[in-house]
C-alpha cells in the first residue's frame, strides 16, 4: 500500500486534494454560485474531481453533498467544531466524553417518561457537583454510592441503546464517532432510501442533550484511558505533543483527558459546552453517495434547519515560541525499542504545509523515496519512514525509524536524521519532485472512486476552516515549486529545532490504576420503545431491491497465446489497470517459499541496483510487489494502464534475472530475526497470532512451523532466487482489471514467457486442528488492562449456516445494539470492548469457530468472565431487537454492492468454500423467513453448552490467577515457546 494512504489511515489531519486532470498543466480552480429551483445557493468549484456541492442553511450550518454511484449507499459524518483544545483545563476529556453521550438519546429518544426520568438526573447531576467538590476521599465514596443508586432508579425510566437500535434498523454501517484536537465526528454509512429516516433520527439527535446512564458510560470511558495507558505509542505521542507544543493545549491536553477529571466529572459543564458549541453554525452535515441533490438538501434542511443559530467564540489558543534546541524525551514501555524526530511547523493553509507535504514525499513514499532507498532498501534500519500532520494552529513534520538489532536508537536517529540533511544538500534525483506530484495523482484518483474517502475530505476541510477550493487547488501550487526553492526551504527550516522521542524498552512506569467501583446493573428495558420509535417505526422508505452477481458472465475469459487462461473485468471508470500472477501454491507446499519470495524485494538484477529498479518503477507511475501466503502466492502491478507494458517488461526482467547477494541476505534474515523480537513484545500479536493460533491447533500449528534463525542463515540465497525464478514453472492464473484487455494480452504475450508444460504443485502439508476445552493459556505482560478470549470449535462450514449466523452475530455479539454490548457494557459497565461472533470457516472442510473477547481493567475480569459465560449460555429473547436485527442484516444485503475488482476476489473465496454462485440471494431470502425460534435453536445447536479454550493476556500481579484457572487447566505461556522462536542466548560474564 502506497505511504499516503498509510498515512491517511493512522492520523486525522487535512489531506491532499487534487484535480484528476491528466495534464500536469496548472488549471484554475475557480468557486461559482449557483440558485437551485427550491431557493437554495450553493457553490461549486470548476475543476473539482469530487463535484461538491457547498450550501450554507439560513442557520450557518454547512452542508457538503455529492455524488457516487458504486453502490446504493450514503457515506454521512456530522463533524462539529469541538474537540479536545476547547476542553476546560479542570474538565479535560470533556469533548471525548459528550461524544459518547451524544448517542444516549433526548428527551424524546430513548425515553419512557422524560419527565419523571428528568428530576431522577437532576438529582445524578446535583450529587457529582457535590462528588467534585468533596476532598476527603470516604465521603466521595459514600457520594458515589448516591449516585449508583439514584442512577439506577433513573435507568428504570430510560432505554439503552434506542439511538443504535433505530440506526441499526436502517441497514447502517460503521456507525461510531470520534474526537481530536479540534474535532468531534459521528459517523454512519446508510442505503440511500433511508435518508429520510437517518435524518428525522439525527435531526431530534442533534437537538438537545439528555445525560442519561450517565455513570456506566463513564466507566467505559475509564476502561478507553486505561487502553491508553497500555498503547506505548499514545504514551509515546504524548510525550512528542507535550515537547513540541509547551503552552498549546495541542500538547497540554489529551483528547482522553485526565484520570482525576474522569473520575470527578461535570455534568453542568458538559451541558455547557455542548449548549456552546453543538450549534448549526458550527456544525456540518457531509453526504457523499448515491443522492439526488435538490431532493437532498430539501430534506437536510427540514430536519437540521430548525437548530438556532448562536454566536460561536472559539477560545484564543496561546502562541508557541520558536524551537531553538533539540529536546529529548524518554518513553518506557514494554513493545520494542524505536525514536521519532518531530519539526513543528506552521498549520494548515500556510506555505509550510505546500513545501512540507513535498518534502515529506520525497523522504518517503513507500518505493523511491530517500528513507525508502537509502534505509529500507538497503536494510540498514528495521524500518523507517515520515508524515506530515497539519492542524489549524500548526502542524508537524514527523520521522519515526525502529532500530535493527545490535543497532542503538541513537545511530538510527542518526541515520533518518541524516536524509533530511540530503535534502538541504538537494542530493536527490531531479525527476523526483515531479514523480512525487504524479504518485499523489495516482493516490487521488484511487482514493476518490470511494464515497467514504471523498466525505472525511470534506469532513477535514470544513474542521480546519479551508476553503474546498483552495484544497483543490493545492496540487497546481506544488507544481510551482521548484528544487532551488525546496532546497533553500529545507535550510531554512530544518535546523537543531526538533524534539526526539526515544521509546525504550523496559517496564512501564506512572500507571494509574485504580479500585473496580460497585456498579449496580442498569435497566435495559429491552422490550419497551419510546413515542419517538413508534413513530420512526411507522415511517416507510423506498423499497430497495438486491442485487446479486452472475459471476461467471461477470468475469469474463481469455487466452494467452501461450495457452494461459487470463480472467478480466473492465475496468470503465479511470485509467488505472491491475495485473495479479496467481499462484495456488504457498508455505503449506513449501515452507521456503514464502523467505524466497520476500527476499526478491530486496534484490535488484544483473544490470540494475536494488535502488535503480525501485526508482524505474517509481517513474512509471506503477507499483510492483510479491507476497506468498499459507496457500497462493502472487505476483502482481497495479497503476497507470498506459504504462502497463512497460512495467510488466520490467518486472519480468527482474523475475529472471534477479540476482542472489549473501550480503543482502544475511541483513534480510536479521531482519526477520528482529521482527521476532518485536513481535513477542507487542501484546496485539501475542493474543491474535500467537494464542489465537494455539487455542486453535495447539503445538502443531502453521505458526509454530518455522525455520530458525540458524536454519535461515544456513540457506543458500542463490537457491532460493532459483526457487523464485522457478516458480513461472508452475502452473498459474492471470486477473486483469482495466479498460483495454487487447493491450494486457499484447503486454503479456511479449512479456511472459513460460515453458511449455507447467509442473504441479507440490502435496500440501495439513495442520490438524486441535480440540478445544478445558484449557486456559495464558501470557504475562506490562499492562493495565487485561484481554481475554473464548475459542470454541464447532462443526465443519456449511453454507446453510451462512444465513442464521449471519442473522446471530447482527443480534447478538457485533455492533453497538448487540446484546453482549448492552449487557457487559451498557448495563454493567465491565468492559470497553466486549463482543461475540459466530464464525464461518473461509474453507469447505474447515471448521467453524465461536468466540467471543473481553478487554477490561484486571479487577474487573472475574465478573466480566461471569456476564459473558452466562450470556454464551443463556441468551437473552428480545423479540423487538430480533426483529430489528433481522431488518438491519436484510438491508444491508440489499444496499451491497461487489463491484470491479471485488467481484473476482469475491468469487475465488466463494469457490474455496465450495460455493460457485453468489449465494448472497440465498441469505437473504432464508434470513426473510427466520424467526427468534430459528435463533434459539441455532443458538442452542451451536453456541450453548460450547467447551472453551481460552486466552488471557495480563499482567500477572494483577489477574486472579487461582480464578482463571476455575475455568480450566492453566498453562502460563513461554512467549517464545508459543511462536517456537529460539530462546535467546545468555551469554555470562
Amino acid at each position: 500500500m502506497k505511504k499516503i494512504n498509510q498515512i491517511l489511515t493512522m492520523i486525522a489531519f487535512s489531506v491532499i486534494f487534487i484535480s484528476c486532470k491528466k495534464t500536469s498543466e496548472s488549471t484554475e480552480v475557480v468557486a461559482e454560485n449557483h440558485t437551485d429551483d427550491n431557493g437554495f445557493n450553493y457553490v461549486t468549484y470548476t475543476n473539482d474531481p469530487t463535484g461538491l456541492r457547498l450550501y450554507t442553511l439560513k442557520n450557518g450550518l454547512k452542508v457538503y453533498l455529492a455524488q457516487n454511484f458504486e453502490e446504493p449507499k450514503i457515506q454521512t459524518f456530522i463533524p462539529v467544531r469541538a474537540g479536545s483544545v476547547y476542553d476546560p483545563k479542570d474538565n479535560t476529556g470533556l469533548a471525548h466524553y459528550l461524544e459518547h453521550m451524544v448517542f444516549k438519546g433526548t428527551d424524546e429518544i430513548g425515553a419512557i417518561d422524560f419527565e419523571k426520568e428528568k428530576v431522577e438526573l437532576q438529582k445524578i447531576s446535583d450529587l457529582y457537583e457535590k462528588h467534585k467538590a468533596e476532598k476527603d476521599s470516604l465521603k466521595k465514596i459514600e457520594i458515589y454510592k448516591e449516585i449508583d443508586k439514584v442512577s439506577h432508579e433513573a435507568s428504570k425510566l430510560a432505554i439503552a441503546n434506542e439511538y443504535d437500535n433505530m440506526i441499526s434498523s436502517l441497514g447502517a454501517e460503521g456507525t461510531n464517532a470520534w474526537t481530536w484536537h479540534e474535532e468531534t465526528v459521528y459517523v454512519n454509512k446508510i442505503p440511500t432510501n433511508e435518508l429520510d429516516k437517518w435524518l428525522t433520527v439525527e435531526g431530534e439527535r442533534f437537538s438537545q442533550l439528555v445525560l442519561r446512564l450517565f455513570h456506566t458510560e463513564l466507566e467505559a470511558v475509564y476502561e478507553e484511558f486505561n487502553g491508553g495507558q497500555d498503547s506505548d505509542r499514545r504514551r509515546e505521542s504524548y510525550a512528542m505533543m507535550d515537547a513540541l507544543f509547551p503552552k498549546h493545549p495541542y500538547g497540554q491536553q489529551t483528547t482522553i483527558g485526565k484520570s482525576e477529571h474522569l473520575k470527578n466529572p461535570s455534568m453542568e459543564a458538559i451541558h455547557a459546552y455542548f449548549n456552546r458549541y453543538y450549534v448549526p453554525n458550527n456544525m456540518a452535515v457531509v453526504l457523499v453517495g448515491d443522492l439526488d441533490f435538490d431532493a437532498t438538501i430539501k430534506k437536510v434542511d427540514a430536519a437540521f434547519g430548525k437548530l438556532k443559530s448562536k454566536e460561536v467564540n472559539h477560545p484564543t489558543r496561546p502562541t508557541e515560541d520558536p524551537l531553538t534546541e533539540i529536546t529529548v524525551k524518554e518513553v518506557v514501555g514494554p513493545e520494542a525499542a524505536r525514536a521519532s524526530v518531530a519539526y513543528r511547523s506552521k498549520g494548515i493553509g500556510t506555505k509550510e504545509e505546500k513545501y512540507l507535504t513535498l518534502i515529506d514525499m520525497i523522504l518517503s513514499n513507500s518505493e523511491a523515496g530517500l528513507i525508502d532507498l537509502n534505509l529500507n532498501q538497503k536494510q540498514l534500519v528495521q524500518g523507517a519512514g515520515s508524515y506530515t500532520t497539519f492542524l489549524n494552529d500548526y502542524g508537524m513534520h514527523q520521522l519515526y525509524v525502529t532500530p535493527k538489532n545490535g543497532q542503538t536508537l541513537k545511530e538510527a536517529t542518526d541515520l533518518v536524521l541524516g536524509q533530511i540533511e540530503k535534502v538541504k544538500k538537494g542530493e536527490f534525483d531531479d525527476w523526483l519532485i515531479d514523480a512525487v506530484i504524479n504518485d499523489l495523482k495516482l493516490s487521488t484518483i484511487k482514493k476518490y472512486q470511494n464515497a467514504s474517502s471523498i466525505a472525511y475530505d470534506y469532513v477535514n476541510a470544513f474542521v480546519h476552516f479551508q476553503d474546498w477550493g483552495n484544497r483543490v487547488q493545492l496540487l497546481n501550487e506544488l507544481r510551482k515549486i521548484s528544487k532551488e526553492e525546496l532546497v533553500a526551504f529545507a535550510n531554512e527550516f530544518y535546523k537543531d529545532n526538533y524534539v526526539i522521542v526515544n521509546k525504550n524498552q523496559g517496564k512501564t512506569e506512572g500507571l494509574v490504576k485504580v479500585p473496580k467501583p460497585e456498579i449496580t446493573p442498569n435497566e435495559l428495558n429491552r422490550g419497551k420503545v419510546s413515542d419517538f420509535t413508534t413513530a420512526f417505526n411507522k415511517m416507510t422508505s423506498p423499497d430497495l431491491k438486491p442485487k446479486f452477481n452472475d459471476y461467471k458472465s461477470a468475469i469474463k475469459k481469455t487466452t494467452l497465446d501461450n495457452g494461459l487462461t487470463v480472467e478480466y473485468i473492465t475496468n470503465t471508470k479511470n485509467d488505472l489497470a491491475e495485473l495479479d500472477i496467481i499462484f495456488d501454491m504457498g508455505k503449506d507446499h513449501n515452507k521456503k517459499l514464502p523467505i524466497a519470495v520476500n527476499y526478491l524485494q530486496y534484490l535488484g538484477t544483473d544490470t540494475k541496483t536494488p535502488e535503480e529498479v525501485k526508482k524505474d518503477f517509481y517513474k512509471l507511475g506503477i507499483n510492483y510487489g510479491v507476497s506468498s501466503g499459507a496457500d497462493r502466492s502472487y505476483v502482481y502491478l497495479s497503476g497507470l494502464r498506459e504504462n502497463l507494458d512497460k512495467g510488466l517488461a520490467l518486472l519480468e526482467n527482474l523475475w529472471a534475472n534477479a540476482k542472489a547477494d549473501q550480503d543482502i541476505y544475511n541483513k534480510y534474515v536479521d531482519k526477520i530475526a528482529k521482527r521476532r523480537i518485536d513481535t513477542k513484545a507487542n501484546k496485539g500479536s501475542i493474543m491474535w497470532r500467537g494464542l489465537m493460533s494455539y487455542g486453535q491447533y495447539g503445538e502443531g500449528s502453521r505458526l509454530r512451523d518455522i525455520y530458525t534463525i540458524q536454519e535461515l542463515k544456513d540457506q543458500n540465497p542463490e537457491e532460493l532466487v532459483a526457487l523464485v525464478k522457478d516458480l513461472k514453472n508452475y502452473k498459474h492464473r492471470i486477473f486483469y482489471y482495466g479498460k483495454d484487455i487487447n493491450q494486457a494480452k499484447s503486454a503479456l504475450n511479449k512479456n511472459h514467457i513460460i515453458a511449455a508444460d507447467l509442473k504441479d504443485y507440490p502435496q500440501k502439508k495439513v495442520y490438524e486442528y486441535a480440540k478445544t476445552g478445558d484449557n486456559v493459556y495464558f501470557v504475562n505482560y506490562d499492562m493495565v488492562q487485561a484481554e481475554m478470549l473464548f475459542l470454541a470449535k464447532g462443526d465443519e462450514f456449511d453454507p446453510k449456516k451462512l444465513a442464521i449466523s449471519t442473522l446471530f452475530n447482527n443480534y447478538f455479539g457485533s455492533g453497538l445494539s448487540s446484546i453482549v454490548f448492552q449487557e457487559i457494557r451498557e448495563s454493567k459497565s465491565l468492559a470497553y470492548s466486549a463482543f461475540s461472533a459466530y464464525s464461518n470457516a473461509s474453507e469447505k472442510g474447515k471448521p467453524n469457530y465461536t468466540y467471543a473477547y473481553i478487554g477490561t481493567q484486571a479487577n474487573k475480569i472475574p465478573d466480566a468472565v461471569d456476564a459473558m459465560l452466562d450470556l454464551m449460555n443463556n441468551m437473552p429473547e428480545a423479540e423487538k431487537q430480533f426483529n430489528a436485527s433481522k431488518e438491519s442484516a436484510l438491508k444491508k444485503i440489499a444496499a451491497e454492492r461487489i463491484n470491479d475488482t471485488g467481484m473476482f476476489w469475491a468469487y475465488e473465496s466463494l469457490k474455496k468454500r465450495g460455493i460457485d454462485n453468489d449465494n448472497r440471494e440465498e441469505i437473504y431470502n432464508a434470513i426473510k423467513n427466520m424467526t427468534m425460534k430459528d435463533m434459539k435453536e441455532f443458538f442452542d445447536t451451536n453456541i450453548k453448552g460450547q467447551d472453551y479454550n481460552i486466552m488471557v493476556v495480563a499482567n500477572k500481579k494483577d489477574i486472579d490467577l487461582k480464578a482463571l484457572s476455575k475455568l480450566g487447566t492453566l498453562k502460563e505461556m513461554d512467549v517464545d515457546y508459543l511462536f517456537n522462536y529460539e530462546k535467546p542466548k545468555v551469554v555470562k560474564p
